[in-house]
């Protein structure tokens, strides 16, 4: 066994940053704090694109290209208890499928309106029609993120039980595994850097007012 680096530090951030915010979009939406919920929503938005952007750049274990399996390979991996570099099959899928629930749940924010107060940025270029698909998605859409951050869970749960402890890495980086392949990491800086512009252009453009109406009711 070795002892290797296996997750760059903007991955890793990346993880724990979502764990935070979407604890905070579901605080806030229940309790009808939606300024908060406006900003943890932008920032949710800005951290996603940047992790989409970051797994062309980034290390080999955050490349896109990385996730890519066959539907076999990933049940392979489930009968399997061998160590993998980064995601194992099955867990790229479910890596792909949070990709995906974070941006419909994004982008339908956008989107949302509640009829009285509160408008999603884009509710005034858009139909009524497309406004009220969305309101709906936005709502179904954190359902079925929740169910997938149950299924997360028990699988972290299950590996753990099998003798695979898969938080500790996604904390220190590191991993220790009969590893062969060399893995190339990239500093997490330049993922930072990119996360950074993203929202700064995003809070620049839709942010400011739920910005300024958060820190005053501070």
């Amino acid at each position: 066994m070795q002892k290797v680096k296996v997750w760059d530090g903007f991955v890793r951030f990346f993880h724990w940053s979502l764990v935070i915010l979407i604890a905070v979009l579901y605080f806030s939406g229940e309790e009808g704090l939606m300024d908060l919920h406006f900003i943890a929503g932008y920032s949710l938005l800005s951290l996603v694109i940047s992790r989409i952007f970051w797994g062309f750049i980034g290390s080999d274990t955050a490349k896109l290209k990385a996730l890519l399996h066959t539907p076999v390979a990933a049940i392979n991996s489930v009968k399997s208890n061998e160590h993998s570099v980064g995601h194992n099959p099955a867990g790229s899928y479910m890596v792909l499928a949070f990709f995906i629930l974070l941006l419909v749940q994004s982008i339908t924010g956008l989107m949302t309106t509640d009829d009285i107060l509160t408008d999603g940025p884009l509710v005034e270029y858009v139909s009524s029609a497309w406004v009220e698909i969305a309101t709906s998605l936005h709502h179904l859409n954190f359902n079925f993120l929740l169910f997938a951050i149950v299924i997360h869970f028990l699988a972290i749960a299950i590996y753990r039980l099998r003798g695979k402890n898969l938080v500790k890495p996604m904390i220190t980086g590191f991993s220790s595994g009969p590893y062969i392949s060399e893995i190339k990491m990239r500093t997490g800086w330049w993922g930072f850097m990119v996360l950074l512009i993203v929202l700064s252009l995003i809070l620049s453009s839709w942010g400011w007012e739920p910005l300024i109406t958060l820190f005053d009711n501070l």
